[in-house]
This record gives C-alpha cells, structure tokens and sequence, in this order.
C-alpha cells in the first residue's frame, strides 16, 4: 500500500526485455534505500514494482505483461523521469489516501493552465472510469495523490500546487501526455459491494445484540 505522497523522483537506466516481459532498473540519487530489502514495494509513476535486485543509488525490478498491458512502461526509454513512493509502514502517516499501485489504465492531459502559483491540468475521463470519480474526490495521478476539483461529462481537473510542482515530475507533461490513473480504492470495493447479487453472509451481530452489550 502507498500513500500516493511523493518521497523522490528518479530515472530508468536500463530496459531489458526477458521472455515477453520486462526488467526495469530505476536510479535515484534522492530516495532513501537504506531501509530498503529485496521483495520491498516501490511504486515507480504510480506502479508497484518488486525490488529484485537493490542498487547504491537505485533497484531493479520486473515488470509482468499484465502490468505492460495496463501501464505506459512498454513506452518508456531509458532517462524517463518517474516519481517514487516507498511502501507504506503502519506507523507512518496517510497523507494523502490509500493507493495500491494497482494501475487502473492511462489517461491523456487535455490541457493545462496557470493560476496564480498554481497548475490547473485537465485530463480526459475514462469512460470505465468515471463512476469512481467524483469532485473533491482522490484520484492517483502517475504515483500522485490528487483531489478532483472539477468534473465534466468527458474530463476532471487537478490542481498542482507549487510544493506538488516541485517534488514530481507532473509539470514535465505536455498537451497529449498520457499517464497512469489510479481510481480511489475504496470507491472501488464500494462500487463491487453494491452490485453483488450474493447477498452477505449473516454473522449474528445486529441492533439488539448492540444494545444488549452496551454499545448502543
């Protein structure tokens, strides 16, 4: 789990094709490694990848044909910019919202504005996608945890404040940029829990039970 909360922003080094799928090596001269270990988390553009191998400045990880087929990483060249976030400790704090690094699909910055000191970017609405946004809602943006801020029928605008501006790679995108979107993981449980048609197994717990025990 991440937080969707910047800590770094690297580059890849290396791309290398193995067996219809990928190794990736990421290097990044700001984020921490000491704490660190093989088989840790790190979500690199919002992609949770496995540390396979770790590096002085940087680490390798495997990207699987799922996670190609979903993500821009079969696009990526070597020196593209990334933003990094460390998995989440249970003692840390959640500073933005729960992101798993599961990619939901890619999206295309439609335009982008300034603001006073700010960056209004707005990006194309998924159609698969667009019940699980929703204004003042959270959305993950290339690894960013961001608020929806505007919804039309076909686009959502984010603000990028200054310190947001600074810590990632978000004002290196263009007109036409295409980026990871990561849809808000609890409206997406929600969504799946509303339309079961299996109804919820009963566990005996109800008012009365409440009530008889003290907590009503």
């Amino acid at each position: 789990m991440f937080t969707g909360i910047i800590a770094a922003t690297g580059h890849i080094s290396r791309l290398t094709v193995k067996g219809g799928d990928l190794e990736v090596q990421i290097h990044s001269e700001q984020l921490d490694f000491s704490d660190v270990q093989l088989g840790d988390s790190i979500a690199s553009n919002g992609v949770c990848l496995t540390v396979t191998q770790l590096l002085a400045q940087g680490f390798v990880a495997d990207v699987s044909a799922e996670t190609l087929a979903l993500t821009r990483f079969s696009q990526y060249q070597v020196g593209q910019r990334v933003n990094l976030e460390k998995a989440l400790l249970a003692t840390s704090r959640l500073g933005g919202h729960l992101v798993s690094g599961h990619v939901d699909g890619v999206t295309e910055l439609l335009r982008i504005e300034k603001t006073a000191r700010a960056w209004q970017l707005w990006f194309a609405m998924p159609a698969a996608l667009a019940p699980y946004l929703a204004h003042k809602g959270s959305v993950t943006i290339d690894g960013v945890s961001l608020t929806v801020n505007e919804l039309s029928a076909t686009a959502f605008r984010l603000t990028i404040v200054p310190h947001t501006a600074a810590q990632t790679t978000l004002l290196q995108l263009q007109k036409g940029s295409l980026v990871h979107i990561e849809v808000d993981l609890i409206a997406r449980y929600l969504e799946r829990l509303l339309h079961t048609k299996t109804p919820a197994p009963t566990t005996g717990v109800d008012l009365a039970l409440l009530a008889q025990r003290g907590f009503l």
